[in-house]
C-alpha cells in the first residue's frame, strides 16, 4: 500500500506509525511538510521520501481578524495541493492519506487524490463555553473572543466533511467535536515507548554544579513553554510555601520562554512575569529553570523527580504527563477534564484544584513526606501506561490495524 502523511511540523503525531509502516517492505511511505520546519531535521526512516513546501504568507493584515487565520489556512492547503500534484506527476498515488488539519494542509487534498481513503487527526475543537475558553479568569475573554473562536473551527469543518475518518487521541478530545461527527472519529493515542520512557533508580542531573539524582527530594514541571495554559502560574505562586514546608526541596522546571497557546503578553515572558510577582517570598538558589531540553535530558529530569506537577486548562492532553507516568512519577495534577480521563486520585495519581497554588503546594509536600504513599502511586501510574497506552503492544498495533484496514 502507499501511505501519505501531511503535517506542517513532520512527522508531528505520526512518526511510530510513518517508521512502522516503512519498515514493510510491501509499502511506500511519503511524507509533505513545511520545508522551513524539516530543515535540519535528522533522517526520519531510510525508506520515506520526504517533500518539503514552501511555508506560505499569512492572512493580509486588512483581513478581518475572525478570518485571517482562515485565510492563511486556504494558502497553506494551496501550498500543499501544488506538492500533492507534483507527487501525482511523479506517479505517486497514495491508498491512505493521513493528515493533521489545523492548519490548512487537508484542505484540497480531497481533490489531490479523489480514490484514496483520507483520515484526519482532530486534536481539537474550539468553543466559547466548556474548555479552555474562558476557563481562567485571571485571563478573562469577551464576547468577541467567544465569537471568533467559532469561526476558528472553520478549517476542521471542511476536514470533517471531506474525510473518510477522523482520529483523536483521548475520549475528552473526541467529545469537543459536534456530536454529528464523532461517529466517524477513533480514539487511539499515540502511544508511550514504555521501553525508553522508564524509571531509572540512577538517573542524575547536574544543575549549578551540582549533582541531583533519583531519591532525591526534587520536585519537577515540564511544559513546552512556561504559560498559564499549562497551569505555571499557579505552579509558581505554589513555590513559596512549598520550599518553606520542605527545606531540603529542589526543583526543576523544564520548557521554553515562548507562548505554545493563548496570549501573548505585551512585553517579556511569563516566566519574567511571575519571578518579579513572587520576588523574594522564593529561595531562588533551590529553583533551576532548565529552559528547553533535548528528549535524552528531559527523560532524565523526569526520571530523578520525586513529586511531579502537572497543570492543564481543559485542552489537549501533553505527551509529557504520559510520559512523567510512564517514567513512575509520583504525579500531582489538576482535577481538570483531559487529566481525570487518565489519572485517578489516590490510585495512580493525585489531583489538585487547578486555581488552589496553597492545595498544590499541601499536596506536593504529602507526597515528599511519604515515600511509601509515593511509591504506591508511581508503581500504579506506569502501569497505567503499561496497560493503556503502550506503544509497541497497545497503541501502535491498533494504529496499524486502523489505517490498513485490518481492524
Amino acid at each position: 500500500m502507499n501511505f501519505l502523511f501531511v503535517h506542517q511540523n513532520l512527522p508531528g503525531q505520526f512518526a511510530h506509525v510513518a517508521r512502522a509502516l516503512a519498515d514493510d517492505a510491501a509499502h511506500r511511505v511519503v511524507g509533505i511538510g513545511d520545508a522551513n520546519m524539516l530543515r535540519n531535521r535528522p533522517t526520519l526512516h531510510p525508506r520515506i521520501q520526504i517533500v518539503g513546501y514552501e511555508s506560505p504568507a499569512r492572512g493580509h493584515r486588512e483581513t478581518h481578524h475572525y478570518i485571517r487565520d482562515f485565510e492563511g489556512h486556504i494558502r497553506r492547503g494551496q501550498s500543499v495541493m501544488r506538492a500533492a500534484q507534483h507527487l501525482g506527476q511523479q506517479g505517486f498515488r497514495p491508498d491512505v492519506v493521513v493528515a493533521h488539519p489545523g492548519w490548512g494542509e487537508a484542505l484540497f487534498l480531497r481533490d489531490a487524490f479523489p480514490e484514496a481513503r483520507h483520515i484526519n487527526y482532530f486534536e481539537y475543537y474550539y468553543r466559547g463555553r466548556g474548555g479552555d475558553v474562558g476557563f481562567d479568569p485571571e485571563f478573562p475573554t469577551t464576547l468577541d473572543d467567544r465569537l471568533r473562536v467559532r469561526v476558528k473551527n472553520s478549517t476542521q469543518l471542511q476536514s470533517l466533511v471531506s474525510c473518510d475518518h477522523g482520529l483523536a487521541p483521548t475520549r475528552w478530545q473526541k467529545q469537543r467535536f459536534p456530536a454529528e461527527f464523532q461517529p466517524k472519529i477513533e480514539v487511539i493515542h499515540e502511544g508511550v515507548d514504555t521501553t525508553q520512557v522508564r524509571p531509572d533508580a540512577t538517573a542524575c542531573v547536574c544543575v549549578a554544579g551540582q549533582t541531583l539524582k533519583a531519591g532525591d527530594e526534587i520536585v519537577t514541571y515540564v511544559a513546552r513553554n512556561l504559560e498559564p495554559y499549562r497551569g505555571f502560574h499557579t505552579f509558581m505562586r505554589a513555590l513559596p510555601a512549598l520550599l518553606r514546608r520542605r527545606p531540603n526541596a529542589r526543583v526543576l522546571i523544564a520548557g521554553g520562554d515562548e507562548v505554545s497557546y493563548g496570549a501573548r503578553l505585551p512585553n517579556g515572558s511569563f516566566r519574567e512575569l511571575y519571578c518579579r510577582e513572587l520576588g523574594d517570598t522564593v529561595d531562588w538558589s533551590r529553583v533551576h529553570f532548565l529552559g528547553k531540553l533535548p528528549y535524552a535530558q528531559y527523560l532524565k529530569v523526569l526520571q530523578v523527580s520525586a513529586a511531579h506537577i502537572y497543570l492543564t486548562y481543559p485542552f489537549v492532553l501533553s505527551w509529557s504527563m504520559l510520559e512523567a507516568m510512564a517514567a513512575g512519577c509520583a504525579l500531582v495534577a489538576s482535577a481538570t477534564e483531559p487529566v481525570q480521563e487518565v489519572l485517578r486520585h489516590g490510585d495512580n495519581g493525585l489531583l489538585v484544584d487547578f486555581f488552589d497554588a496553597q492545595a498544590l503546594a499541601d499536596t506536593v509536600s504529602q507526597v515528599l513526606q511519604d515515600p511509601v504513599t509515593a511509591s504506591a502511586l508511581r508503581l500504579r501510574a506506569r502501569q497505567t501506561i503499561v496497560d493503556h497506552y503502550d506503544l509497541r503492544t497497545r497503541c501502535l498495533p491498533r494504529m496499524l490495524d486502523f489505517l490498513t484496514l485490518r481492524a
